[in-house]
């Protein structure tokens, strides 16, 4: 019965419930946060060395080029954190846990990595997405932005002359004709495996710091601008603006 079933989608229902976990804590700790470009930054530093370890270790059978984003996350860093970010960078011990599980596992069965490709690359084709234009939107409203052009700060989410909707269905195709040659008992690893994905994941997004000085300052922006409203509605209605 499991095998009719496309073994992309055998992994998103197997992850379902604590994908939905991982998404609350996403929103919870960077709603606001993701107008603070220090709280930014260091959401894209924790998972820099995830995806540049999946990228040196995956064949591209299973993680095409198109795909790599470890050059975009380091443009993305350079321009949050400047030109010497690399000498100052050290993992932090939550992330050199998460590297160590894959070194683990990729002894155990390399074929395994491809649950971190697949939720990891999806995230960032989906979720990452909606981020980033929700970040944009925020820069937009911000008055106090660093002025540049739009673009500057996301090379990660960008993907220039390809189609979000066909890398998607690229990497659906690469996991589930892997998925239809799996024995049982690798199937099941691989799916217990997927739900080890968010649980690393959420570890590390955890530990971003800054995140209440940044709803502060958009507590503050708020308040500042719905003060500028009752001002103006005043002046109008006092007639001191035509």
């Amino acid at each position: 019965m499991a095998e009719s079933i496309p073994f992309s989608k055998q992994l998103r229902i197997a992850t379902r419930d604590i994908h939905n976990v991982s998404d609350a804590l996403v929103n919870a700790k960077l709603a606001f946060a993701l107008y603070d470009s220090r709280v930014w930054a260091e959401g894209l530093l924790i998972f820099y060395d995830v995806f540049k370890h999946l990228e040196q270790r995956v064949p591209h059978d299973f993680l095409p080029p198109e795909l790599h984003r470890t050059a975009q996350f380091e443009q993305d860093l350079q321009f949050y954190l400047g030109a010497g970010w690399k000498e100052q960078h050290t993992p932090k011990p939550e992330v050199r846990a998460y590297l160590e599980h894959l070194h683990r596992i990729e002894g155990e069965n390399a074929n395994l990595l491809l649950a971190y490709v697949y939720h990891l690359y999806m995230g960032l084709l989906s979720g990452g997405q909606i981020l980033q234009k929700r970040r944009a939107l925020g820069q937009r409203m911000n008055l106090l932005r660093r002025a540049g052009a739009s673009h500057e700060g996301a090379a990660l989410t960008t993907f220039e002359d390809q189609s979000i909707f066909e890398l998607k269905q690229r990497l659906r195709k690469v996991v589930d004709e892997f998925g239809a040659r799996l024995d049982d008992e690798t199937r099941q690893r691989m799916l217990d495996e997927s739900r080890k994905v968010f649980e690393l994941n959420n570890t590390i997004i955890r530990t971003v710091q800054g995140v209440e000085r940044a709803n502060i300052r958009i507590i503050k922006y708020i308040a500042v601008a719905i003060m500028a409203f009752l001002v103006m509605q005043y002046l109008v209605r006092s007639g001191k603006i035509l």
